[in-house]
């Protein structure tokens, strides 16, 4: 496999998913939930050196879906505190799973299923930031980190990688977590 730089910076998206993965074994609320994250952060980082060095014509079965999960998830989480309800696991696995089909037969619509999770879960993030204090600081790093990586990424993709990574691990210790009643 050749080791670009692109393959290389894919490592931070297992770099912050082994730490989310270890600071989510504390336990306390919300941790599985975190783990998750910290999976498809780690699946993130392994589907994207899978795309920038061997790069086989089955690479966005791997690469898509775990992040499109990663954008679902959070964005899940976020509407869950925002109503109140706990975050059930279909509601970001089924579109993870759904994404599995797309890249598999449409890796094209996989893209725009990506960019359109995305959005929303930057969205549900930023009205979660809004109404939520106590994350508020960690929220809107995390976005801006993000936008951050979205704009470099435009000329450099392994920026876009660490700056990605970074906000995942950013935001993630507010995964799972909710404000007192």
């Amino acid at each position: 496999m050749p080791w670009t730089a692109d393959t290389w910076s894919s490592l931070a998206f297992v770099v912050a998913g082994a730490w989310i993965l270890g600071t989510a074994r504390r336990g306390g609320a919300g941790a599985s939930h975190r783990a998750a994250l910290g999976a498809l952060a780690v699946l993130i980082g392994v589907g994207s050196m899978v795309q920038h060095g061997p790069a086989p014509s089955w690479n966005p079965v791997v690469h898509d879906p775990p992040l499109l999960g990663a954008y679902a998830l959070v964005a899940a989480d976020a509407v869950a505190d925002l109503t109140g309800r706990r975050l059930r696991p279909w509601w970001w696995l089924a579109p993870t799973l759904a994404d599995v089909v797309l890249a598999a037969r449409w890796p094209e619509a996989s893209i725009g299923a990506q960019g359109a999770t995305a959005a929303v879960a930057v969205v549900a993030v930023l009205l979660r930031a809004r109404a939520r204090p106590r994350p508020r600081p960690r929220l809107l790093l995390a976005l801006a980190v993000l936008g951050v990586g979205t704009l470099a990424g435009m000329l450099s993709h392994p920026a876009w990688h660490v700056l990605a990574a970074t906000a995942i691990a950013l935001v993630a210790p507010a995964v799972g977590r909710r404000a007192a009643p």
